[in-house]
């Protein structure tokens, strides 16, 4: 087909699962041949929207859409200014529905055009809390029952608060019982508040009794979701080495990854980063210096399969390995591209998975199968993923700012969410 092209670019926003998502369709001058990929930036989904109706489908309409990484590099340029997480989901929304289009056209699914499978299936973790140690045990135990050997460990959400917010997790988790926040003092402002000294010395705790209860036959994260001090951070690190974790996620916020290296100095626990990273030179020193262990990228905010392709690479050049962000504001699109990414990297670690309701599954066909812990993907040409976007209306996007967002240190102080 040498003379396709690009005919129209358009964003569906749709919530079947209670959180906003935003896909990008991509459709070309051979009749049904379009691709799918997702744009989801949840708490700016409008402005997401705007950028790829707006600037993208402009930029794009006409254009060879077998040429990926040409229209990515230029895409990514046409702005001037880059690296933002608005304009690099537009660009991975796109970016993701070239791919699904290659692999239509060539009778293949994505992970065959990467370099086919590395593994049979792709191992999970799922997130499990609890208002204290026993409920969280609770919920570990219902998941190992469903065939889950990694298991990502809170006790009140992150920072120990819980959440109102089913925009965050799409459930409502409890405060945790043990956690005596600080008293605030009058007048106080709304927020979500959380004590980030009371948290860290309840997590030592929470593992202590999980190992004791559990053993060590299952493996645990912990998400410090950057909501302390990067003193306390080294701290709780090194508190946690005894119980042998999977990794510890998010330590320290990016403007404080130089911190990374006095906690490589003084813990072996594993660390896992990247989350809110959109720009290569938040990551390339980590990799470089070998200060984490797992590169935790949202792929959608950084522009796709085509860079993440390339950092998983880069990656396993220097023994770190791939934990893509997998969270419910995702759409099965975005789960399908980082399954892809998982089969076909040598250096994958370990996926994220939040669990999808019948609602997502009969929006989205294609969804990837859940069996004792493990995903398979359809194996059908592309990214197997598809949608019908009449049922998709029916679940209309919100917009608005995420209440979880707005996290508060007990007197009062605006704190990283």
């Amino acid at each position: 087909m040498g003379n396709l092209k690009i005919t129209n670019v358009k964003t569906i926003l749709t919530a079947p699962g209670g959180i906003d998502l935003a896909v990008v369709k991509v459709e070309t001058s051979e009749p049904g041949l379009y691709g799918l990929g997702c744009a989801t930036f949840t708490q700016r989904i409008f402005a997401v929207k705007s950028a790829v109706d707006e600037y993208m489908a402009p930029f794009l309409i006409g254009k060879d859409p077998s040429r990926i990484d040409d229209i990515w590099q230029s895409a990514a340029v046409s702005g001037y200014w880059r690296n933002g997480p608005i304009m690099n989901n537009a660009l991975s929304g796109v970016d993701m529905a070239l791919w699904d289009i290659k692999g239509k056209l060539a009778g293949m699914p994505v992970y065959d055009l990467l370099g086919g499978k590395c593994r049979d299936g792709i191992p999970l973790y799922c997130h499990t809390d609890g208002g204290d140690e026993l409920e969280v045990e609770d919920n570990i135990r219902a998941r190992m029952e469903e065939g889950y050997q990694y298991v990502r460990c809170q006790m009140g959400m992150y920072g120990g608060a819980g959440t109102e917010d089913l925009k965050l997790i799409a459930t409502h988790l409890a405060r945790a019982k043990n956690i005596q926040p600080k008293r605030s003092p009058r007048g106080k402002t709304p927020g979500i508040y959380f004590d980030p000294e009371a948290y860290a010395k309840s997590v030592p705790r929470l593992f202590d009794h999980l190992r004791n209860k559990l053993g060590f036959g299952i493996e645990f994260i912990h998400d410090v979701h950057e909501r302390v001090t990067p003193v306390t951070a080294v701290h709780l690190a090194k508190a946690l080495e005894q119980y042998q974790l999977f990794y510890l996620e998010d330590p320290v916020a990016p403007e404080n990854i130089d911190w990374l290296k006095m906690l490589r100095q003084q813990a072996s626990t594993p660390v896992s980063m990247g989350e809110l990273f959109v720009n290569i030179n938040e990551w390339k020193p980590l990799i470089d210096n070998r200060l984490i262990d797992y590169i935790r990228c949202h792929v959608s905010t950084i522009g796709g399969i085509t860079p993440a392709k390339k950092l998983a690479v880069y990656s396993e050049l220097n023994g770190v390995r791939t934990a893509w962000h997998g969270p419910g504001d995702i759409s099965p699109a975005g789960v399908c591209a980082n399954m892809h990414l998982d089969l076909s990297s040598p250096n994958f670690g370990i996926q994220e998975y939040t669990p999808m309701n019948d609602a997502l599954r009969e929006v989205f066909p294609g969804c990837p199968e859940i069996d004792y812990g493990y995903a398979y993907l359809s194996g059908r040409p592309g990214l197997g993923i598809d949608i019908d976007e009449a049922k998709a209306a029916r679940y209309p996007c919100e917009g608005g700012i995420p209440s979880w967002t707005m996290a508060r240190t007990p007197d009062g102080t605006v704190s990283r969410p």
